[in-house]
């Protein structure tokens, strides 16, 4: 049984009465948080365990990506400012590229983006999802994944639909594993038909797990179920009946007052990916309002070529910034209502809630640790405002996942980075080469 003790931090517990610990630390055991105590501790009696000393840091729980395609990252910077992405450049690409191979690298590389920027678990749906799993068992981060289900011949299919045959093996295999949660997880509306979507939302009850789906984020999409059922994207799935409180809807970004009552109704989780919708120009989801019914929202990157980075500390300051703009009130979202969508919000969107999300006893020791000692660290008169809006990526030092350290020193500890990058490297050639043909 791995024994830790990490002291000399203040903890932002993100807990229900959001309390804060200065100059404390945590007793870890068996990848669960034992204790939590507040200096002076006397740690004599604990001589067998593992000292991690915090260095006057900030400990929070592990940030929760609610919503990515972490295997897409080897197309990172690729078409950013081109106008219709999807059908020109991602999809074609897709289709000549993507292989286990191509999943798998990307995967390591973009779990290790994730991990030196203090996620912890993360919502993942691409193609041969197994290999996703394959590399964060290895990277030892949480996820919960799914695969990419969609009505055309995929990487990974030779026939539509072939995802769901896939799925239906990838959640047996992955059901009962500590790290890894298996969902089911349809593309969206334009690329689903009902019966589809009826018989994925079959299998995600009679598995008991989540039915991840892209949801009001397109303008075409909306414009077609409009035309097909008069509806928007939101009451047709609602008229099938695949939306519950299992549900993750990413984005929801063009819904009226009508979608919100049928979301709130069913309790579907939203992930909310304030980068990819802004850089899309997709538009501004009505967070304010999701957040006034106390639904459960989370925060999301989307895939690395919609926004390009896979790290949540980036999408807290967006959030803050972008959605006091939009609603021109300043005092709109306080700085700790955005770490705890990034955390605990995240968590619930998942259904982890009581695994992971906040520092509790008896929770899954999955922790992220920011160091104060760079420039952009100082004065601290708010520990939440620092760290979303002062704080980037490169101020996280330590990072554990079921009490198993695997950033140290700003330094991944399973794998090496440089290793990571040549591995890229070699997609990256493949990748020009059909550039160049189209």
């Amino acid at each position: 049984m791995k024994k830790t003790i990490i002291e000399n931090v203040t903890i932002l517990t993100m807990n229900e009465n959001r309390d804060i610990i200065k100059k404390g630390g945590l007793i870890i055991e068996d990848g669960r948080i034992k204790k939590i105590f507040k200096d002076p501790f006397n740690i004599g009696e604990y001589k067998d365990y593992e000292i991690i000393d915090g260095k006057e840091g900030i400990l929070i729980p592990g940030f929760v990506n609610t919503h990515c395609h972490g295997s897409m990252v080897p197309f990172r910077t690729l078409a950013d400012d081109c106008k219709d992405r999807l059908k020109k450049y991602l999809f074609p690409l897709e289709d000549k590229i993507v292989d286990e191979n191509f999943v798998y690298i990307g995967a390591k590389y973009a779990i290790a983006e994730m991990l030196l920027a203090g996620v912890t678990t993360f919502c993942d749906m691409y193609y041969y999802e197994d290999f996703v799993a394959k590399a964060a068992e290895e990277m030892g981060i949480r996820g919960v994944l799914g695969e990419t289900i969609v009505n055309f011949i995929a990487p990974d299919t030779d026939i539509a639909y072939g995802g769901i045959g896939y799925s239906k093996k990838f959640i047996e295999k992955w059901k009962n594993h500590n790290l890894i949660t298996p969902a089911i997880a349809p593309h969206a509306t334009y690329t689903n038909d009902k019966e589809h979507l009826i018989e994925c939302h079959k299998i995600a009850r009679e598995n008991n797990v989540q039915m991840i789906m892209h949801l009001a984020e397109m303008d075409f999409e909306v414009k077609e179920i409009k035309e097909k059922y008069n509806m928007s994207p939101v009451e047709y799935l609602d008229s099938i009946g695949v939306l519950d409180e299992n549900f993750i809807a990413a984005h929801c970004v063009l819904v009226n007052d009508k979608d919100i009552d049928i979301l709130d109704k069913r309790k579907v989780s939203i992930s909310h990916n304030m980068g990819a919708n802004s850089k899309g120009a997709k538009g501004v989801a009505p967070v304010k309002e999701y957040r006034r019914r106390k639904m459960k929202v989370g925060l999301g990157t989307d895939g690395p070529m919609s926004g390009n980075t896979l790290d949540i500390i980036t999408q807290m300051s967006l959030v803050g910034k972008i959605h006091k703009l939009f609603n021109e009130d300043r005092t709109l979202f306080p700085a700790i209502e955005i770490l705890e969508m990034a955390t605990i919000g995240g968590a619930r969107v998942l259904n982890l809630q009581e695994k992971i999300g906040s520092i509790e006893v008896g929770k899954r020791a999955d922790i992220t640790i920011f160091e104060t000692d760079s420039v952009n660290m100082q004065p601290i008169y708010d520990y939440y405002s620092l760290l979303v809006y002062s704080a980037n990526p490169s101020n996280v030092s330590t990072v554990m996942v079921e009490g198993e350290l695997l950033v140290k020193d700003k330094k991944l500890i399973k794998v090496s980075l440089k290793e990571l990058k040549n591995a890229m490297d070699s997609l990256k050639g493949n990748i020009e080469e059909y550039i160049k043909s189209i």
